[in-house]
């Protein structure tokens, strides 16, 4: 009787430490996958933030980059014949004759606690070839909105670039190099 016992005991043992290692197992093995899945996950449901905006000028073309922490969101750049601040609609003291609004969406300039975490200008005069000044004009509901200003039409392109996330607003002008 002992030894169908002490049988039993070690089948039971050797089931639990075998079950053991096999969670163990997968348990090491999820990590590699879980965090892939949570980044995605992460990526999609977390809201982008707008963390700064920079200049510069190059031989053809002047470059705005606005820098984000996440994922580069839904953007729109659309030319307007006024600039004004999102929500009091007061007008932007840009000097300019031309206006792009660039809308990132969704995307906020402050984190969930309501701390603001864009650290770029908030409204600056610019002087190269094409670029005359920036503004942030918004951040609202999951929108944030920049305003560029030029004395001449805009011809612009934009990309996106990754590892660190931003957007890129190239605007063409004459070589002047």
């Amino acid at each position: 009787m002992n030894r169908l016992r002490s049988r039993l005991h070690r089948r039971q043992l050797t089931a639990l430490a075998a079950g053991t290692l096999l969670t163990a197992g997968v348990a090491f093995a999820a990590p590699a996958s879980a965090a892939a899945a949570t980044a995605t996950a992460t990526r999609a449901t977390q809201t982008p933030l707008v963390v700064n905006a920079r200049w510069g000028g190059h031989c053809t073309y002047d470059r705005l980059v606005i820098d984000l922490q996440g994922y580069v969101p839904q953007v729109t750049v659309t030319p307007v014949s006024q600039l004004v601040y999102d929500g009091s609609g007061k007008p932007v003291p840009l000097a300019g004759k031309f206006f792009l609004e660039v809308g990132l969406s969704p995307a906020a300039g402050h984190d969930d606690a309501g701390r603001n975490v864009y650290q770029g200008p908030r409204l600056q005069k610019i002087y190269l070839s094409k670029l005359k000044g920036i503004a942030l004009t918004g951040d609202y509901e999951g929108h944030v909105t920049f305003g560029a200003a030029f004395d001449t039409p805009p011809v612009h392109s934009t990309t996106v670039l990754h590892a660190p996330e931003r957007l890129v607003l190239d605007i063409a002008h004459p070589n002047v190099c």
